[in-house]
């Protein structure tokens, strides 16, 4: 069986991660852009990390250009974004893809996990959110329009 933990991404510094290193944590796992209308979701889920990373919580961030060019800076222009305009201290990995032929394979499995509405598996926009139980399995797909703080009931389920 495949599990969020059987992945490898690049963080911002080009370094290789494994997700294996999070096994037996929840992951938030979300598509972002600095230059989209949810950006300021950085805020809450800096918050949710914050309150819930000493129970077992990683939100983990992914840049995507993907959806109006809404992501088109650097490794080091996003990070400087992140962390001088939220104080993110989450992991944020290099740009991806989400969609089409050359999407990463972490998002291609968290789509056919957890498609979205009417079984569309396509990513619709930025902000798009998964969340993984510490098992590492997908238990929910939330659309960009849903405020990470919103997710915190479905966070305490899956951190039991």
């Amino acid at each position: 069986m495949t599990t969020a933990y059987d992945f490898e991404a690049k963080s911002l510094n080009g370094k290789p991660v494994q997700l294996q290193d999070f096994r037996g944590k929840a992951l938030l796992i979300v598509n972002t852009a600095s230059k989209c209308g949810f950006t300021p979701q950085y805020q809450g889920l800096e918050e949710v990390y914050k309150r819930f990373r000493d129970r077992g919580l990683i939100v983990l961030g992914f840049p995507c250009n993907q959806f109006g060019s809404q992501e088109p800076g650097s490794a080091d222009e996003i990070g400087a974004f992140c962390e001088k305009n939220y104080g993110v201290s989450f992991p944020i990995f290099e740009k991806i893809d989400v969609n089409g032929d050359a999407a990463h394979p972490l998002y291609q499995w968290l789509k056919d996990e957890a498609p979205g509405v009417l079984g569309s598996k396509g990513i619709k926009w930025n902000f798009t959110k998964f969340l993984v139980d510490r098992t590492g399995q997908v238990t929910s797909r939330y659309a960009p329009t849903t405020k990470p703080e919103d997710l915190a009931g479905d966070i305490e389920k899956v951190l039991g």
